[in-house]
């Protein structure tokens, strides 16, 4: 069993832009800008976007943080995403997910300047992705794939059962698998909350890829030897015995699906790190392309 470390490839995609960004700088060019936009306090949200302002100044880029008040209105924010929009030194940027519920979140994404996109939620992008044209990939899908690639696990021709469908994830990902291209050329199945018999079609496959939310939901009499997990769920689970009270925890039963597995992500430093990763990944091809124009 071979762990698909996300942390260390994460690392080393940042160091590989950090050169690209030193030569931009060498040469007089201007260097990436991402922006994000948060709306209220949510503490994953925070930690997240922290987390982005902290990769960008480590690699170079420079960022802009847009931290507005719960009770923004929609109008309000639709603006700061029109100015976004019409910045010509903004060359990405996202805007944090979840919204207030007063905030309409589809008119906000359909907001988006899909040339600026570099979460990949506009379905310009999505469209593009699934036509197989230059598109901005959804960083975690995208993650998952660059994972796949740099540990060389073979995907043409295995079955790759998918559990999950959202816009985010599920889909993306199983769309990416079954195109042309390594990794990709996988048979693929989509299962989802009103899929019969989940165990039968995750028994079969080569490649299990989990992006339901459920604790443990993907359990070792799932899987057959051999199979490749890779755990897209991340949740707080309570626990009195962690000194946090709680403990982070995927889909998969970790202990006992690696025990059958060939190649397997932890959570966390699996897929979460690659999420950011390749949303810098991103990030440089939008400077690239702006400077193409």
């Amino acid at each position: 069993m071979e762990i698909l470390d996300g942390k260390k490839i994460s690392n080393q995609i940042k160091e590989e832009i950090a050169v690209e960004v030193a030569q931009m700088k060498e040469r007089g060019e201007k260097v990436p800008h991402l922006a994000a936009v948060l709306v209220g306090n949510d503490g994953a949200s925070l930690t997240y976007v922290g987390s982005k302002v902290r990769s960008c100044k480590k690699i170079g880029f420079e960022s802009t943080l847009i931290h507005l008040p719960e009770e923004t209105s929609e109008e309000a924010l639709l603006k700061h995403v029109h100015d976004l929009n019409n910045n010509p030194d903004i060359d990405g940027y996202i805007v944090q997910l979840p919204l207030p519920k007063h905030i309409d979140e589809e008119k906000v994404l359909m907001a988006v300047d899909p040339d600026k996109d570099v979460d990949g939620f506009h379905p310009t992008n999505f469209g593009k992705m699934a036509l197989e044209m230059e598109s901005f990939i959804s960083a975690t899908p995208f993650g998952i794939m660059e994972l796949l690639a740099r540990y060389n696990v073979e995907t043409e021709g295995k079955h790759t059962v998918v559990i999950g469908r959202s816009h985010i994830v599920g889909r993306p990902i199983s769309i990416l698998m079954s195109q042309k291209g390594n990794p990709g050329n996988a048979t693929v199945t989509l299962t989802h909350s009103r899929t019969k018999d989940i165990k039968a079609l995750t028994l079969q496959a080569d490649i299990v890829i989990s992006a339901l939310g459920v604790p443990h939901f993907l359990k070792a009499d799932m899987v057959k030897d051999g199979v490749v997990v890779i755990d897209v769920g991340i949740t707080r689970v309570a626990g009195d015995s962690h000194e946090k009270g709680y403990y982070i925890t995927g889909d998969v039963d970790f202990e006992n699906v690696s025990k059958k597995a060939s190649y397997i992500t932890p959570v966390p430093g699996g897929v979460g790190p690659m999420t950011i990763a390749m949303l810098l990944k991103n990030t440089l091809l939008a400077r690239e392309r702006h400077k193409a124009k």
